[in-house]
């Protein structure tokens, strides 16, 4: 059994994807970059400010599916230039130690992509359900 998981509070899918998909155990998040909900452009100039608008619509995600952040365990993190890593962890460890205090997800990161829309940063997860 799945469901399919498109919160109106986050902006609509660009392509043939849903927002997630949750299944009895697991929630699988798909890449969100910094959407605007209301008005589908990019949020946010530089990395720190798309990267807490995509942990924004990550956190929105995982909530209309009913699990949580602190539930999430496993990230994929694109970013377009590998040289903004530095300032991209601060924000993503700072969002979790938040929201998770416990532990951080498993994560991996690649660098050097093209991201939709020309953002600086991407990021999908999987959550317990």
């Amino acid at each position: 059994m799945k469901e399919v998981i498109r919160p109106k509070s986050v902006a609509q899918p660009n392509g043939p994807y849903s927002h997630a998909i949750k299944t009895e155990n697991f929630v699988f998040i798909s890449g969100q970059i910094p959407l605007d909900p209301e008005t589908g452009s990019i949020k946010g100039k530089d990395i720190k400010e798309q990267t807490e608008a995509v942990l924004k619509n990550l956190k929105t995600v995982v909530e209309a599916a009913g699990s949580s952040i602190d539930k999430i365990v496993k990230t994929t993190c694109f970013l377009k230039d590998m040289n903004d890593f530095p300032e991209f962890n601060k924000v993503y460890e700072a969002f979790f130690k938040a929201n998770s205090p416990e532990s951080f997800p498993a994560r991996s990161t690649l660098g050097g992509l093209q991201i939709p829309k020309g953002s600086l940063v991407e990021i999908e997860a999987v959550a317990i359900n």
